[in-house]
């Protein structure tokens, strides 16, 4: 089953990103400023979300890369 989503613009909030990666809040961050996961959307002064399709996406290179793919 394709993790990919019918509506590409659909924003995941933080618990919902941590949830479906498996990672926490300041590993996510590390790897934000490493350029190793899709950056966060500004929705205000104190809001962020990030696209489920770029999380989607991160998703199926790892796994890609840990089945022996393109890495």
């Amino acid at each position: 089953m394709a993790a990919t989503s019918e509506n590409p613009t659909h924003l995941l909030r933080l618990p919902e990103v941590k949830q479906r990666v498996g990672l926490s809040r300041s590993s996510l961050y590390a790897k934000i400023q490493r350029g190793e996961f899709p950056a966060p959307i500004s929705l205000g002064a104190r809001a962020v979300a990030w696209l489920d399709s770029e999380v989607a996406d991160w998703i199926s290179e790892r796994v890609d890369a840990s089945r022996g793919g393109a890495q």
